[in-house]
């Protein structure tokens, strides 16, 4: 069978070398997806399709990264003449892959034994190929019959939805182990918040996911855990939630934000009795904004901040608006004792706790995946989409740099504010 080759070896210049290399890049797959087409092979199988495309790849990324550490292309010499170190060869190595099996790959070397590859490791004999691809596309809210259009458009792959249900399955496990591995022993900040799912059981209904992000002492957030309300709501519903996080090493929480989720606040006083349960203000605008006309949100906004620093200030906004929305008095007044609690802190830490940017990136994603999906067949399934939906949040981790460096300001508060229960040095594990 005739090798898959992405290149002639003729570049004249370093720009036309360049140019080629980016075309090979982009049009990889396609030139792929036509041999094999035109060979008429198998998608799976020892010289299957995606066999040959994965081997292409990986050697094709692991000869970039020689010439990258070499700085010079292969039979071409370095810009300051024959350079000491070169290459030598390649050494054939065999990598298993969850969705092709083993793949034999030629890997480069070069002379003096310098060459550290990233692509595929030094001993490095296993890879996670198709299925981390499957199961990306899964959590980003692609369905089952998407996924697999995705493969037969891009690598002309025939792999059925059955193939996709069977990849997203494997994550169960993990999934299970994600939610019973053991946590920090104190959090500035826990947020909890619901997210509304459509769950067949006998008949299609709405179903309530409750999620938890903590914000620790290093302002490092982090997905706690996700649980499904029980069909019929039970007074042991929260104290059983709480008692897991204790459990997972839980020992102290600052504040706890939520939105009005009944008998939460009990069990918090149970589970960490120092704990204060603030309602969550954005949710508390959000529904004071819901009984206005739009026209009017910008002039509410305005009246609302004085609140933020003085409580005696409580009474101007709805008492201007009373005549023309009556129901945001009500709403104000029902949720005043939990609204108060962070007016008696730091300015910085009355900033941090009043908005949900902690929770509001995921809750966008659970409703993006959510949306594709339109309803599950049962609460495995959805829990499954949703922990698919935390493993893909900031792969790159920008996003939690970002975070940390917003929650400096507000960690020093704490520190100062809550220094009786700040834990000593190498206790926070």
């Amino acid at each position: 069978m005739d090798d898959v080759c992405w290149d002639n070896g003729k570049h004249d210049t370093d720009e036309e070398a360049g140019r080629g290399k980016t075309q090979r890049r982009a049009g990889g797959s396609a030139h792929i997806r036509a041999h094999g087409q035109g060979k008429g092979l198998d998608l799976t199988g020892p010289d299957g399709l995606l066999k040959q495309f994965t081997k292409s790849v990986l050697e094709t990324a692991l000869d970039e990264e020689m010439t990258e550490h070499l700085g010079c292309a292969k039979h071409k010499k370095s810009k300051d003449g024959r350079a000491a170190n070169t290459r030598n060869g390649t050494t054939a190595k065999t990598v298993v892959t969850d969705s092709v099996g083993p793949v034999r790959i030629e890997v480069p070397r070069d002379r003096d034994g310098s060459f550290e590859p990233v692509v595929v490791r030094k001993r490095q004999r296993r890879l996670p190929g198709v299925d981390e691809v499957v199961l990306s596309l899964y959590a980003r809210g692609l369905t089952a019959g998407e996924i697999s259009a995705h493969f037969q458009e891009i690598y002309g792959a025939d792999v059925s939805r059955e193939t996709v249900s069977r990849i997203t399955e494997r994550v169960v496990a993990e999934k299970d182990e994600w939610c019973s591995r053991p946590l920090d022993r104190v959090y500035a900040a826990v947020f909890i918040d619901a997210t509304v799912v459509k769950v067949r059981d006998g008949q299609v209904a709405n179903r309530t996911f409750y999620v938890a992000v903590g914000v620790d002492l290093e302002g490092d957030r982090d997905v706690l855990g996700i649980w499904a309300s029980p069909a019929a709501e039970g007074a042991r519903y929260w104290p059983s939630v709480l008692t897991e996080l204790k459990n997972r090493g839980v020992d102290d929480v600052f504040f706890l934000i939520c939105d009005g989720l009944k008998g939460l606040p009990d069990a918090v006083g149970a589970a960490w009795p120092l704990a204060i349960v603030q309602t969550c203000v954005a949710h508390l605008l959000r529904n004071t904004f819901r009984y206005a006309s739009k026209k009017d949100w910008d002039a509410i906004k305005r009246d609302v901040k004085p609140i933020y620093t003085a409580a005696a200030a409580r009474d101007a906004m709805p008492d201007k608006w009373e005549a023309r929305y009556p129901a945001i008095r009500r709403l104000w007044m029902d949720a005043w004792e939990r609204f108060i609690p962070f007016l008696d802190y730091d300015v910085e830490i009355r900033r941090v706790i009043r908005t949900t940017n902690a929770i509001e990136s995921l809750n966008a994603g659970f409703k993006r995946s959510i949306r594709a999906c339109g309803h599950f067949p049962d609460e495995q399934a959805a829990l499954k989409c949703m922990y698919l939906t935390v493993r893909s949040l900031d792969p790159t981790g920008k996003g939690q740099i970002r975070w940390s460096a917003r929650w400096k300001p507000a960690l020093n508060a704490f520190a100062i504010t809550f220094a009786d229960r700040w834990p000593s040095e190498g206790t926070q594990q």
